[in-house]
């Protein structure tokens, strides 16, 4: 197993976010990332850092107001009076036309659409190598490389659509590895089992027919992100019938989980991809302080198994799941499972 990793990730380290009014800690620190290798040194792979290669991606990914917004934000707002350690908005664009401000407290409302995203001094630089993780971990598949790869990121990217930041997530990594792929492939497809819905990624390829966005996640009309996800949404104008989404019940377990998870991947043969992307979340443990789901460690090794039955180059990348005991165990069960049931892929060939 390739896996992809730099260190320059853990500088970002958000304090809180916001939570039924009160402010919490924030659960995407730096020490996940410590739990994450743990999990993969098990395995034994060494990990390969990261190279600078993920900006030409991520100018097709996200728009060039909402990067430039990303990089000079923080500087930006330290010269405010009275100004906090984090940007975080105090006013929220209803998003339905008009002007773009020039004042980084009204972009900052305009780009950052929930409370749980602040960004600090180390944010920019951070989710930027972040992102050439998964670019890295992508070309190493798109060049034949390796059949399959493995991109530890943190924060993680799937919320984070083509001009804003949400979920903790402030860069779309799997949109990145998807762009990657496309350079060879000519049909991606992009499998999403976080327990979370991820809008970003839907919003970034709502319209395109080469890529087909795949989600299962819980239920959006009871859970975040409340307003994407529900199964009516199947992509609009080219992209219409390339988009699947499964919303699941609350306390759904390993074995009921498994079998949408067959419904789904019938439909993603059916699309007939030459090559996989799969935003990996492990939030949906039945211990995760985000759960929903009621998943296992071994349920997620047999999620694993069902993906890797596609036999496609695929690229894993890492979304949720934070700090339990078990998520490295959980890591370490799904990357094995991967690995020791995957057939040999070569060039872009599909088995059914």
């Amino acid at each position: 197993m390739k896996v992809v990793y730099s260190a320059r990730q853990e500088a970002h380290a958000p304090e809180y976010f916001l939570v039924s009014g009160r402010q919490r800690a924030h659960p995407d620190v730096p020490v996940r990332i410590e739990s994450l290798l743990s999990g993969v040194t098990t395995l034994g792979p060494d990990v390969i850092d990261a190279a600078p290669v993920a900006l030409p991606y991520l100018k097709r990914v996200h728009t060039a107001d909402y990067l430039a917004f990303l990089e000079s934000a923080h500087a930006r707002w330290t010269v405010l009076p009275n100004a906090g350690p984090e940007v975080v908005p105090n006013a929220h664009a209803r998003r339905d036309g008009g002007g773009y401000p020039t004042s980084v407290v009204g972009q900052a409302g305009y780009h950052l659409i929930d409370l749980a995203s602040p960004i600090g001094r180390n944010t920019w630089p951070s989710v930027l190598w972040n992102a050439h993780s998964a670019a890295t971990a992508a070309s190493m598949v798109r060049d034949g490389e390796a059949a399959y790869a493995y991109a530890l990121c943190r924060p993680p990217g799937h919320h984070a659509g083509p001009d804003f930041a949400a979920g903790f997530c402030y860069l779309n990594n799997a949109a990145v590895a998807v762009e990657v792929l496309r350079e060879r492939f000519a049909r991606v497809a992009l499998v999403d089992i976080d327990v979370h819905h991820g809008n970003g990624t839907q919003e970034i390829f709502i319209d395109r027919p080469d890529v087909l966005v795949a989600s299962l996640h819980g239920d959006p009309a009871e859970f975040y992100p409340f307003f994407w996800g529900y199964a009516c949404e199947q992509g609009t104008g080219a992209g219409l019938g390339a988009n699947i989404n499964m919303p699941l019940a609350r306390g759904t377990g390993d074995d009921a989980y498994l079998t949408a998870l067959e419904t789904v991947l019938h439909q993603v043969r059916a699309f007939r991809p030459d090559a996989l992307v799969v935003s990996v979340g492990f939030d949906g443990f039945i211990d995760d302080p985000l759960a929903f789901l009621a998943l296992t460690t071994p349920g997620f090794a047999r999620i694993a198994q069902s993906l890797s039955r596609l036999n496609l180059p695929t690229v894993l990348v890492q979304e949720g799941g934070y700090n339990t005991h078990e998520l490295g165990r959980n890591l370490a069960a799904f990357l094995h499972a991967f690995e020791t049931s995957s057939d040999e892929v070569t060039g872009s060939a599909f088995t059914q």
